[in-house]
């Protein structure tokens, strides 16, 4: 069982659900975990299948990629040691979420976001008809913070 909490009563009355999943859900530090993801996918899939729409906003790239970097050079308050992990673990983020979606026959799509995408009308306005969009077509749009050029908010700690 994932760490969803699936009330099929709430779900009844919407059209579309927002799921946060933290990296402290989709990691134990030392990477990430499959069974959690698969979990995740299920209920999502379960949703889906009774006419709703999902959207999932993710963390855990920095966690899928720490491991893979250098641990002699690796300091962790370091802004470009935590971007480089991110650039590393967000593909291996959605190469989890893409296998364990698959089985379900869903597909994802991925959206990096800054604050200042979210902060600009016209950059806002595109993200927003592109998840319209996704969603129209049954496509699960996942979304994460770009880690690889957030500045401000990678410095406090995970965007959680």
């Amino acid at each position: 069982m994932s760490q969803l909490i699936y009330k099929p009563e709430l779900i009844a009355r919407v059209r579309r659900v927002v799921v946060k999943i933290g990296s402290s859900v989709l990691s134990d530090g030392g990477g990430l975990l499959p069974d959690v993801v698969r979990s995740i996918a299920g209920e999502i899939d379960a949703v889906m299948t009774r006419g709703r729409e999902v959207v999932v906003v993710t963390s855990g790239a920095i966690a899928a990629g720490r491991s893979r970097i250098a641990k002699p050079i690796a300091s962790w308050n370091s802004l470009a040691v935590r971007q480089a992990a991110a650039a590393v673990g967000q593909i291996e983020l959605m190469a989890l979420y893409q296998r364990e979606f698959a089985r379900h026959g869903r597909t994802i799509a991925q959206i990096l976001l800054t604050h200042d995408d979210v902060a600009d009308r016209r950059r806002r306005s595109n993200a927003r008809q592109t998840i319209q969009t996704l969603l129209a077509s049954k496509i699960t749009p996942i979304v994460n913070e770009n880690d690889t050029v957030a500045v401000e908010e990678i410095r406090f700690g995970d965007n959680d």
